[in-house]
């Protein structure tokens, strides 16, 4: 499971830009396609990823998108699932504290085989680098299960509001990043199921 902080460190502003055209961006090697801004770094030019993953950066606040192939896990209800992924998700951030706001399923209106995604809304509080004040960091997460390869497809919006590094953003930048996650969400098209073969 993906940790939440991949720009810590970096100087960088504290709202996300709203006016970055929006592009179908394709995700490991177009196998998946999405909708997201078009000025989003691809993690892979600055450090390793690992190739389950594709890793998104902001490049005005420490906000980052990851998308997660993942062996299935055990509870068969959605709900249960991305609750389960999302206690994972704190348990690797060594979260002090964690809420989930919300859970709910958004079904797949295209016709096409991509799967139904349960969606989630929380809170984490993430201590980083030995700093008195944890980070408070927003996680709006999705899970698209594909039952017949054992997938649990996760994505994961992390969005710090409260953060020393300087990366967190406002009331306004965390509105506009739940407004990406749901078109990202809502957009996310698997072209490819021998992805996950």
């Amino acid at each position: 499971m993906a940790t939440y902080g991949f720009c810590a460190g970096l100087n960088l502003t504290k709202t996300l830009s709203r006016m970055a055209a929006l592009i179908k961006r394709p995700l490991f090697g177009g196998a998946i396609t999405a909708i997201t801004p078009s000025n989003l770094i691809d993690a892979s030019e600055l450090r390793q990823i690992p190739d389950n993953q594709e890793v998104l950066l902001y490049p005005d606040s420490s906000v980052s998108i990851i998308v997660e192939i993942l062996q299935k896990v055990d509870p068969t209800d959605l709900k249960d699932a991305i609750k389960f992924h999302f206690d994972s998700l704190a348990y690797d951030n060594s979260a002090v504290s964690k809420t989930v706001n919300d859970i709910d399923i958004v079904p797949n209106e295209r016709g096409d085989a991509t799967p139904p995604a349960a969606v989630l809304s929380g809170v984490q509080e993430v201590p980083k680098f030995n700093r008195g004040i944890p980070d408070e960091v927003h996680v709006f997460m999705a899970l698209y299960r594909v039952e017949l390869k054992n997938i649990d497809l996760v994505v994961t919006f992390n969005v710090p509001t409260r953060s020393e590094d300087g990366g967190a953003v406002s009331a306004e930048g965390l509105a506009t990043a739940r407004v990406h996650f749901d078109t990202f969400v809502r957009s996310l098209q698997i072209v490819d199921f021998s992805l996950f073969a």
